[in-house]
């Protein structure tokens, strides 16, 4: 398959994703990107292994939030007072505006990389957690790969409101500054009760952002798509929380710092090592890694793993995974799925 192909492929699921999370803003500005062969070329100068849909659009994001004066700003919902502009195509706009900041974009795609800033996800995360607990026992020892910023390693300390129909059901501290709704879908409920006890937390992150940098808090806003206002209340006080918790962040290759990580934990406390929407940028050779040192490592105690991975299959879901490695051996099972952004939850288990 040619390079220009699959460049046409890749456009084309984006748009798909875009039209999934009712972000028409992005869906007709990727659809005009994927036609436009000029655009996809600038678009392709990222980092490797960053999505090249996603960092452009950030890059034009950040310069709009950041006060860049354009046609281009009516637009965007989240900077237009909550508007969405109907039958009006923005990709001429936004490609003017790549045109008339060039230069600036150039360097924002060079440098930049996609960050986990859902703290929706969660919902899913609280679920799982229990779940961990239920076979593992407490208090869990927590290994983060690619946290970002660390709002997801907090999850703790936001409180969730699963829902179906009328009915609702909370977990999480009561006096929680963000509470996140979710979606229950199917007729199962997700682990519920006491939130598990935690011995320690820290995140294996190359890419670490500084909460303390306006720049880079605003490159995680930048990421947020522009069509979810509600996303945005949710960082802006997730950013708060986090900042106070200030959790542990080692930066580094996370598969390089991982088994010094685990070997750190005392043997009385059961290792759960977690990521979402992180391992789909790994090689298949670092995924095979990742596999195999939580192998070697589960020959001296007993290793939990709780995943969260979208693909190109499973468009617009992650199925949450629970593996157990323990004397050689791994044994997995699907808890549930989840929405990317975790607005619902089917809980399967």
């Amino acid at each position: 398959m040619s390079e220009q192909a699959k460049s046409f492929d890749y456009w084309d699921f984006f748009v798909i994703e875009c039209e999934r999370a009712n972000a028409p803003l992005y869906t007709q500005i990727v659809r005009g990107i994927g036609g436009d062969p000029a655009l996809r070329e600038f678009a392709s100068h990222v980092k490797k292994g960053q999505p090249h849909a996603n960092i452009i659009l950030a890059a034009v994001h950040f310069l709009l939030l950041r006060g860049a004066q354009h046609p281009l700003r009516r637009f965007y919902p989240n900077l237009n007072g909550g508007n969405r502009v109907e039958g009006e195509n923005p990709f001429p706009a936004f490609k003017d505006f790549v045109e008339t900041h060039r230069v600036e974009l150039a360097v924002l795609i060079a440098k930049g990389v996609t960050n986990t800033n859902e703290v929706a996800r969660c919902s899913s995360l609280h679920a799982g957690f229990r779940a961990v607990a239920k076979e593992s026992g407490e208090p869990l020892a927590l290994i983060e790969i690619g946290p970002s910023a660390g709002l997801n390693m907090i999850w703790d300390r936001y409180r969730v409101r699963y829902t179906r129909g009328g009915e609702s059901f909370e977990v999480g501290p009561a006096d929680a500054a963000l509470t996140i709704d979710c979606e229950l879908r199917g007729d199962k409920n997700p682990p519920l009760g006491p939130t598990p006890k935690i011995a320690s937390r820290v995140g294996l992150e190359l890419n670490p952002v500084d909460l303390s940098n306006p720049e880079q808090r605003d490159w995680l806003k930048a990421l947020v798509w522009p069509d979810n206002i509600a996303r945005f209340a949710r960082l802006e006080k997730a950013l708060d929380i986090a900042g106070r918790a200030k959790s542990e962040i080692r930066a580094g290759d996370a598969l390089a710092l991982l088994p010094d990580a685990i070997a750190r934990i005392p043997e009385d406390q059961p290792v759960c090592v977690y990521h979402s929407y992180v391992t789909y940028q790994f090689s298949d050779a670092m995924r095979e890694a990742l596999d195999n040192i939580l192998t070697m490592a589960g020959l001296r105690r007993p290793i939990w793993r709780l995943s969260a991975e979208g693909s190109l299959v499973r468009i617009g879901e992650a199925p949450m995974v629970l593996g157990r490695y323990h004397d050689g051996a791994r044994d997995s099972r699907q808890l549930a799925l989840c929405h990317p952004h975790g607005a619902w939850l089917e809980w399967q288990e």
